[in-house]
């Protein structure tokens, strides 16, 4: 028996109703896949199934790497290899549908370095992948709710982001200690142009850094109190960070970069 290893977040997901769900989202049929975290090679088994073109399976841990291989053979191409520090653009000359129960530990780290590195070309068609639930709520957050903020506006710059289901811990071994939610991302055809998404990444942490408090000293602190940045952008200073929503923060990245070129 494999034993997961908790440094790894590892979860391997075995109920074959939401393996099955998992693989009826979207057609792999003669398509390229990439499944990342495979694991014990149970979601890789469905996706075998559906007869997909190529599978590549990307998986850090060398044990599981040596009997993924053993198991299906020339059946999938295996990366041993942090995803972390792969360059997605070399993996295939199709777009990938991807699917993924992420590691927890690094799941929102992954997330962020794709949509970052993301300029005018996608690399992948569908993302299906597995976040912790609290992650999720997140990720797929409306303005004006409590879990709105900085990795809501990020996820959702570049991406369309449908939730598909909640997953219990039942459907895991080892059992987590918390709920899962599976999310869909398919890219959007028009997004906000922003030169570099560090200076996304700089407006959310500074607007959001006392997310409690009122507009007015971040807006200051950026713009130094631009009236024509405010008139434009047309929003109150008494307003709250989560009182924002997606597209004023994504405008507010691209004055930041005419101000700073």
């Amino acid at each position: 028996m494999i034993k997961a290893k908790k440094s790894l977040g590892q979860n391997f997901l075995i109920d074959p109703i939401i393996l099955n769900k998992i693989v009826e989202l979207v057609n792999i049929k003669n398509k390229a896949v990439l499944e990342i975290g495979p694991g014990t090679g149970n979601l890789t088994d469905y996706i075998l199934k559906k007869k997909p073109k190529k599978l590549i399976v990307i998986e850090k841990d060398n044990f599981l790497a040596f009997n993924l291989q053993s198991k299906f053979n020339e059946q999938i191409n295996i990366i041993n290899k942090d995803v972390l520090e792969i360059n997605e653009l070399l993996l295939c000359e199709e777009k990938l549908i991807v699917f993924g129960n992420l590691p927890y530990n690094i799941s929102t780290e992954i997330l962020s370095k794709w949509v970052t590195n993301i300029n005018n070309k996608f690399w992948f068609d569908t993302l299906i992948l597995m976040f912790q639930k609290e992650v999720a709520d997140r990720i797929i957050a409306k303005f004006n709710t409590p879990n709105y903020g900085r990795l809501s506006i990020l996820s959702n710059w570049k991406l369309n982001i449908k939730k598909i289901l909640d997953v219990d811990p039942e459907s895991f071994s080892p059992k987590p200690k918390i709920k899962s939610t599976i999310l869909l991302f398919v890219p959007k055809n028009n997004f906000h142009k922003i030169k570099d998404p560090k200076n996304l990444e700089k407006i959310t942490r500074i607007f959001f850094s006392h997310r409690r408090k009122m507009l007015k000293k971040p807006f200051n602190q950026v713009f130094n109190g631009d009236q024509k940045i405010l008139e434009k952008l047309n929003f109150n200073l008494n307003m709250r960070p989560q009182n924002l929503d997606y597209e004023t923060y994504y405008k507010l990245a691209q004055e930041y970069e005419k101000l700073t070129s």
